[in-house]
């Protein structure tokens, strides 16, 4: 397995260039709470990085961390990678995370722990915890609005011999009032 790691700097956080293709958004409750965890615990994880033609660090990951900081100097990973395959990295790392399942049993326990020790990560999980039932709570009400707006419909398909007996038929139909169309499937 090839190393892509090629350094670690300190680099002023708002001299990074942030990528133009980073797709993820950033909700005040994010903010806040990682907010909380920083004023906690301090900057814990390096932002990731590959150096342009220029010399400046285009942001792979972190884009949050370096915008609520600015002004701070903070660690960055950087990668020895182009252009393609920084976009690949930008796309593929927040997903192949999110792959990742849970022991619910030792999840149960860290949270009873650290929620003893850390306001911040309580905070987080109650909000964890709030956004997924606004989420559950607009999914009933778009599925149950869904099942009162759709009326019922009966349909007969007949099988036709051909284009030509379709447009018979349809003319037949339509002089003894049905509504009808014609499908091609």
């Amino acid at each position: 397995m090839k190393n892509r790691i090629k350094d670690h700097r300190k680099i002023r956080a708002g001299d990074l260039v942030p990528h133009e293709l980073n797709p993820r958004t950033h909700s005040d409750a994010q903010r806040a709470a990682f907010q909380l965890l920083y004023d906690e615990i301090g900057f814990a994880r390096s932002l990731l990085a590959y150096e342009l033609p220029d010399g400046r660090l285009k942001l792979i990951d972190g884009h949050l961390r370096a915008a609520v900081t600015p002004d701070e100097m903070l660690d960055v990973e950087v990668l020895d990678v182009g252009d393609a395959e920084a976009r690949a990295l930008l796309l593929a790392i927040d997903p192949l995370a999110q792959l990742a399942g849970y022991d619910t049993i030792i999840l149960d326990e860290l949270r009873r722990i650290a929620e003893q020790d850390s306001a911040a990560v309580k905070s987080l999980w109650e909000a964890l915890a709030e956004s997924e039932a606004v989420t559950t709570k607009k999914l009933r009400e778009s599925a149950s609005a869904s099942d009162e707006t759709l009326p019922s419909q009966f349909l007969i398909v007949i099988d036709c011999q051909n284009e030509a007996h379709q447009v018979v038929l349809l003319r037949r139909f339509r002089k003894e009032g049905l509504h009808c169309q014609a499908k091609n499937v």
